[in-house]
């Protein structure tokens, strides 16, 4: 009986663990030539999906970042840039 309960709490536990800290799109904002290589969320100049930038810093790749973060990054832009 007690292993079932400890059982059932971490499944709760990971089922819910998705929901925590979960933002919506509006408090978030597309930071450019930030992104890892492989680590870009969504389509550039290069590419037609996520994950798919082999190049750090890329500037036409981005990243979603809390609103506000991206002015706070050296080297990041809130468009687009020149790579």
């Amino acid at each position: 009986m007690k292993t079932s309960l400890i059982l059932a709490g971490a499944v709760a536990a990971a089922l819910s663990a998705p929901l925590i800290g979960v933002a919506s799109a509006a408090d978030n904002e597309k930071c450019f030539g930030i992104a890892a290589a492989g680590q870009n969320d969504c389509q550039s100049a290069g590419n037609s999906c996520a994950g798919q930038v082999n190049e750090a810093a890329r500037g036409d790749a981005w990243i979603y970042v809390p609103a506000g973060t991206c002015a706070k990054i050296d080297g990041s832009s809130l468009e687009p840039k020149q790579s």
